[in-house]
């Protein structure tokens, strides 16, 4: 008897399966991401003897300044004021977790708030990969649909589209990574910041 030959599945057919390209995402897109995204965290710890919580609401502040820096050397007047207005609006989340972070870990970061920081990465790595995945296609596809005539319009839309490309997918990226694990008592390492 026998066996029919089916020949092999075609490259593009296994891409166009679900599962396989959900896999590749996954496999070469965001596990990568979310190491790069882990050893920022350590590298962050390392250096500044900070919780890592407090990476993102400092990259988002150093941002917001930057932005802040432009938009006084191209804007005047009226839109300038409306610019410093939402830039002052898009910075009070971040130094209010500033510092409501360094209010409660008086302490420093210990295994109490690594285990707490493991337990909400580990639920946000499962539970929004997908919202992982849509915020870096839109931060890679933003910077291209800012065409607007009016010039304080596209200066805001630019601006507005370097704030979301350069901290929205750190923010998901950062939530969803392995934070570092703490090294209680060991003083051999002082950091080159120290905030309270």
């Amino acid at each position: 008897m026998m066996t029919k030959f089916r020949g092999v599945r075609s490259p593009l057919h296994a891409i166009g399966d679900g599962r396989i390209s959900m896999d590749w995402i996954n496999r070469y897109i965001d596990q990568p991401l979310l190491h790069g995204a882990a050893g920022l965290l350590r590298s962050w710890h390392l250096r500044t003897r900070q919780p890592p919580e407090l990476l993102e609401p400092t990259w988002n502040l150093v941002v917001l300044s930057f932005l802040l820096i432009a938009s006084g050397q191209v804007l005047a007047g009226k839109p300038f004021a409306l610019g410093v207005a939402a830039l002052i609006m898009l910075a009070l989340p971040s130094a209010r977790k500033l510092l409501s972070v360094m209010k409660a870990s008086g302490g420093g970061y210990g295994a109490r708030e690594y285990k707490s920081l493991r337990a909400r990465a580990i639920a946000k790595r499962e539970a929004e990969w997908s919202v992982r995945i849509i915020v870096l296609f839109c931060s890679a596809c933003l910077p291209f649909f800012t065409r607007i005539d009016d010039p304080a319009g596209a200066c805001f839309m630019l601006g507005a589209s370097i704030w979301f490309v350069l901290t929205g997918p750190l923010k998901a990226y950062l939530e969803a990574a392995e934070p570092p694990e703490p090294n209680e008592g060991d003083r051999m390492f002082s950091g080159a910041f120290y905030f309270g």
